[in-house]
């Protein structure tokens, strides 16, 4: 039986990356930035500190991957769900329920949500969200706005706008003492504003 083709150092590379991501994501989504050290996620992900910090030159480094691998698999959930939608419309108030109902994750609530910002700082959070969660909203508003959906508006304004609000959504079940029970309230203010955009017949 052929032996299977060696791996090269770049593939090696980026499967310890991988790694160190994975177990990162889980220990950091659990026990939180503060209490979580780049030691602990090496052995979780099976490697050395020294591999560790060959791939990451410190934690912040380590957690900012992890923040940004959070973001590119929300954004690939919103897609998906607004795609099974009729609609534009549909699909744009399907992908910010969607986006609600992913910060009842704890880990994404602890990374995303109460963490990102103190570790990465609110310019370098926006930064990636822009590029991934806001990216998406974008195409949704831009998609509804095009089929007549929404009244007439600036749209750049009104994307950062219903962003910051669904933002704050997020934060504020972040913060409550029991987010499931306090979803539904928070989805219906959220769809109610959305809903402020919509052309009137």
């Amino acid at each position: 039986m052929p032996r299977p083709p060696r791996r090269t150092q770049a593939e090696r590379s980026d499967a310890t990356t991988s790694r160190l991501v994975v177990a990162a994501r889980e220990l950091f989504g659990r026990d939180g930035y503060a209490t979580t050290s780049i030691e602990a996620v090496a052995a979780a992900a099976g490697v050395t500190k020294g591999a560790a910090y060959h791939h990451f030159r410190n934690k912040a480094a380590l957690f900012r991957s992890v923040f940004v691998e959070e973001q590119r698999q929300i954004a690939d959930a919103l897609r998906r769900a607004a795609a099974r939608e009729p609609d534009s419309w549909s699909a744009l108030l399907r992908g910010c329920r969607t986006f609600l109902e992913h910060c009842l994750d704890p880990a994404f609530r602890r990374i995303v949500l109460l963490d990102g910002p103190a570790v990465l700082g609110w310019e370098q959070v926006r930064e990636i969200e822009y590029a991934h969660t806001l990216r998406v909203l974008t195409e949704g508003m831009s998609a509804a706005a095009a089929d007549g959906a929404m009244a007439d508006g600036d749209l750049p304004a009104r994307c950062q706008l219903i962003f910051g609000a669904l933002c704050e959504a997020g934060m504020l079940l972040a913060r409550s003492d029991d987010p499931a029970k306090a979803l539904p309230v928070v989805a219906a203010e959220a769809e109610r504003l959305l809903g402020s955009l919509a052309r009137s017949e």
